[in-house]
């Protein structure tokens, strides 16, 4: 027996405290809560060093404190941990590169029905990008966004590209917000949606994209934006930014992302099914 004895469990434990301090980081670096997170890290340490030492007053003071932190993380850090869950129950379970939706979206071919939903998308994103009409439109997936659509005009209306031209038009009243789509459906016109507090987005970054970041960061949806300077076309999710698409790539990210969705809930409703029948 050695002086320290070390088992593969505490080896893994200290791995998986540094996976999720690592993702913690990622996730709330470039914003204000990483000074606040530096700020509570250090107290933690304070309080440690205190403690070793036998300093009594300060320890009990700052035990106080420290026993009320989880309750402070949880308000303090509302948004982050809403990101990080997010991230956990959508990317690495139904978006991962190893996923088995993922490779069987690879192999698989879009059918026709889920062409005929987003062709209209498309070909509205390609003649705005042309006429450098500025547009921010909202796919949603499995996150409802009621609260976002009811900041905006309720339509309602079977999406098509000239409902979508209309709406980003420059003289209409509603093209300064975002368009929200589900189920085929335009759900909503003119909403306002949140703006990402991330200070590491580059300077030239207007509203729209700062407006798709801070909604991908609150959702799951698919977040399109035509910018109205360049036309050049973007696409956020959880929290990602992918820029100056062509729209053959915008399209075959819309595809994968949706196939793959379809698949997983496919996947799921077979093994329902499969448990059912067993029982």
């Amino acid at each position: 027996m050695g002086f320290i004895d070390i088992r593969f469990f505490d080896v893994l434990d200290i791995f998986l405290v540094a996976l999720l301090l690592y993702e913690f980081y990622q996730l709330i670096k470039g914003t204000v809560a990483i000074n606040i997170f530096v700020g509570i890290f250090l107290t933690y340490l304070i309080w440690m060093l205190v403690r070793a030492f036998d300093m009594h007053l300060i320890s009990s003071i700052l035990g106080q404190v420290m026993g009320l932190g989880v309750i402070a993380l949880v308000i303090v850090f509302q948004q982050e941990i809403r990101r990080f869950l997010l991230i956990i129950g959508s990317q690495y379970f139904s978006n991962s590169k190893i996923s088995f939706s993922r490779l069987l979206a690879f192999f698989s071919e879009p059918n026709d029905k889920e062409i005929k939903q987003i062709a209209p998308i498309l070909s509205a994103c390609k003649h705005m990008s042309e006429t450098r009409t500025g547009a921010l439109i909202v796919i949603s997936n499995k996150t409802r966004l009621t609260n976002f659509a009811e900041t905006g005009e309720i339509i309602n209306a079977d999406v098509s590209n000239r409902l979508i031209e209309t709406i980003f038009f420059k003289n209409s009243p509603l093209h300064d917000g975002g368009v929200i789509i589900s189920n085929n459906k335009v759900i909503a016109a003119g909403c306002i949606l949140p703006v990402s507090a991330n200070k590491r987005l580059p300077k030239h970054l207007g509203l729209r994209h700062r407006a798709a970041l801070g909604t991908s960061e609150n959702s799951d949806a698919i977040i399109i934006v035509v910018s109205e300077e360049t036309g050049y076309i973007s696409v956020a999710k959880l929290g990602k930014l992918k820029m100056k698409l062509t729209i053959e790539e915008l399209g075959e990210f819309i595809k994968q992302e949706t196939i793959a969705e379809n698949t997983k809930n496919i996947s799921i409703k077979n093994n329902l099914k499969a448990v059912a029948a067993e029982s």
